[in-house]
């Protein structure tokens, strides 16, 4: 296993040290560094429940399918995990699920077909947990089927509530492996949504196999905000990959690597406007997945004439995301976007204007 970076980071740190010296701007590759020491054989919990946030993420970001995605600030799902003398020891259970709309009635219970359940059990798998069992309660802040992560918050969220209370044991990679076990279960194995949601800012998949991650420094003096623009449409994610291409012609590829490349040099220098040119570019999966969002190419029009610099589906959709790097701004272009989605796709949309989530899945509090 190995993690490329260019800070050391903590994912469930609240803020940085105050007297840190800024990050030098440049990728470093730690290809030999080990992401966890050497664990225990079933370790004794430190707290008696713990309770964890993970933000909503932007995956893709146009030309990066499967391999570049961010988190997103203010947005996301907590959990709330316990101790469980009512749990078989070794195992979970989900107790509750509340929050954003309908959640608590469409998410199943069963903690081996829930995102939070899967990535829970597989950390208890990697810490060697028998004597114990967890209970969840997940409190979802993120619409199902948006293209804001869902899935992989509720499962960002659980891995990290049973690392903390655990004594936080696992490295980034171990609590993205297992997050990945929850993500190919309902939409995929894609961690572009899962790693960032654990890591915070934007992160690269270098590769899969084996998995090697690489984090992006997004300057701290820059503003980036993003505007979410979610209609009243679900896309779900299986349907949206089930549409693109099984052959791409050699141009669009080089252009895609071109503007994937653009992406990345853009977030390392804080060049949003560069940035949102390179998100807008996308020729091999926006083409297909746009006309199954209706309204979309409007949207997307009405967000650069608005002062956008780059717009984009978030994810699978149906989630529009442009770039802007002032705030107001962003609020007006949000205004025009959702009044494309109801003029030209007849749906009721809502807009929101976030900055960059820097930390990732985190802990919030904990019970001794």
């Amino acid at each position: 296993m190995s993690l490329c970076y260019q800070t050391h980071f903590n994912p469930v740190a609240v803020k940085p040290s105050a007297s840190r010296r800024p990050p030098k701007r440049f990728l470093v590759c730690n290809l030999s560094v080990p992401t966890s020491a050497a664990l225990e054989a079933d370790p004794a919990p430190i707290f008696t429940s713990v309770k964890t946030f993970a933000p909503a993420t932007v995956a893709n970001l146009g030309p990066g399918y499967d391999c570049f995605g961010c988190a997103v600030d203010g947005l996301g799902d907590h959990v709330t995990l316990r101790v469980d003398s009512a749990t078989r020891a070794g195992q979970i259970s989900i107790s509750e699920i509340d929050g954003f709309g309908d959640s608590g009635t469409r998410l199943s219970k069963d903690p081996l077909w829930n995102c939070a359940g899967i990535a829970a059990i597989a950390v208890m798998k990697k810490l060697g947990v028998r004597s114990v069992g967890l209970s969840i309660s997940l409190q979802k802040g993120l619409p199902l089927g948006s293209g804001l992560g869902s899935s992989a918050a509720s499962a960002a969220a659980a891995a990290v509530a049973v690392n903390e209370i655990f004594g936080r044991r696992l490295g980034v990679q171990e609590l993205v492996e297992a997050g990945l076990e929850s993500e190919a279960k309902v939409s995929g194995y894609h961690a572009d949504n899962i790693a960032p949601a654990i890591m915070g800012g934007f992160v690269l998949i270098r590769s899969y196999e084996p998995l090697k991650l690489c984090p992006l420094k997004f300057p701290d003096d820059k503003d980036l905000f993003f505007v979410l623009v979610n209609p009243e449409f679900e896309a779900p994610t299986k349907k949206m990959r089930a549409v693109l291409p099984k052959e791409v012609g050699m141009s669009h590829i080089v252009w895609n690597c071109s503007q994937a490349l653009a992406l990345g040099a853009a977030v390392i220098q804080g060049d949003v406007r560069e940035l949102g040119s390179a998100m807008s570019s996308d020729r091999i999966v926006e083409p297909r997945r746009a006309p199954l969002i209706p309204g979309f190419e409007s949207v997307k029009r009405a967000a650069l004439e608005a002062g956008a610099y780059g717009c984009t589906i978030s994810g699978a959709g149906p989630t529009a995301v442009a770039v802007v790097d002032d705030e107001e701004l962003g609020l007006a272009v949000g205004a025009k976007m959702v009044e494309a989605f109801m003029k030209d796709g007849s749906l009721m949309a809502s807009a929101v204007v976030k900055r960059l989530d820097r930390v990732g899945a985190r802990l919030v509090s904990s019970v001794v």
